[in-house]
């Protein structure tokens, strides 16, 4: 069952998005090479108690984590550990928050000191395939048209979509309906109206689509062992066009001074 939001909650999911987002803003500053990945868990655990908020993954479902920190061929929901960052890494940090009875949930894939030209490619044109499937969240399309705009984007490029893991709506609970899939067909899938809030969320994977889980039970990688990339937004479907609720400006500036 998709629940629709007023207006009022859907500015309180604003408000834990961007919460979310001045998190990963703060993991940003600490991203380096020779930072473990608990160190960043800390960090994010510290800042989002701090400001008021829980984290909205730690203990989900038994996760150990404040955040899924998920290296190189690590697609998502790595768990945090005493693994060391390195040059030539990236590293996809997925933060969740729960603050005024609302979650908000956003990624963010982080290249560590100085990565291939190829690394660099892969995660722009994950960013674009985001935006891609963003610009479809309005009244009157259907999940299949966002899930075919980011499938062409990332498949146009030669990268592999993952079909396994998908998007979802989002408010009072971390995982509500609707699945958002990132693949898909123009005109199919659960009509998108007016209220909806969706965390839309690419993976994108530098070869084939194709993932398995670790032992862990957790951690999903890349079968060929390339690298993937995630990242994740907050979206209000409207009427025209999409309601961004989170943001990655914060961590932008984070990055431009770091450069």
């Amino acid at each position: 069952m998709v629940h629709f939001k007023t207006d009022e909650e859907i500015a309180l999911i604003r408000l834990s998005s961007l919460l979310v987002g001045k998190t990963l803003a703060e993991v940003a500053r600490h991203i380096r090479p020779g930072v473990t990945l608990i160190e960043l868990d800390r960090i994010a655990e510290t800042f989002i108690r701090d400001s008021g908020g829980v984290p909205s993954f730690k203990g989900f479902g038994g996760f150990p984590g404040s955040l899924c920190t998920s290296v190189n061929e690590q697609v998502v929901h790595g768990i945090p550990d005493n693994r060391i960052l390195r040059d030539g890494d990236i590293v996809s940090v997925d933060c969740g928050v729960y603050m005024n009875g609302f979650h908000g949930d956003s990624a963010y894939t982080f290249p560590v000191g100085e990565v291939a030209p190829e690394i660099t490619k892969l995660l722009q044109v994950t960013r674009e395939s985001l935006d891609a499937g963003v610009s479809m969240a309005v009244e009157g399309n259907r999940t299949g048209d966002l899930g075919q705009a980011i499938q062409e984007r990332a498949e146009s490029n030669g990268y592999g979509v993952v079909r396994e893991l998908v998007g979802h709506g989002l408010g009072r609970n971390l995982h509500e309906a609707p699945e958002v899939p990132n693949y898909g067909k123009k005109g199919s899938g659960t009509k998108l109206k007016e209220g909806m809030v969706l965390a839309i969320e690419p993976m994108i994977n530098l070869g084939t689509r194709q993932v398995r889980q670790l032992s862990d039970g957790w951690t999903i990688v890349t079968a060929d062992g390339k690298p993937s990339a995630h990242f994740e937004h907050d979206v209000a479907v409207r009427k025209g066009k999409a309601e961004v609720l989170s943001t990655f400006d914060f961590i932008e500036e984070v990055l431009t001074l770091k450069r």
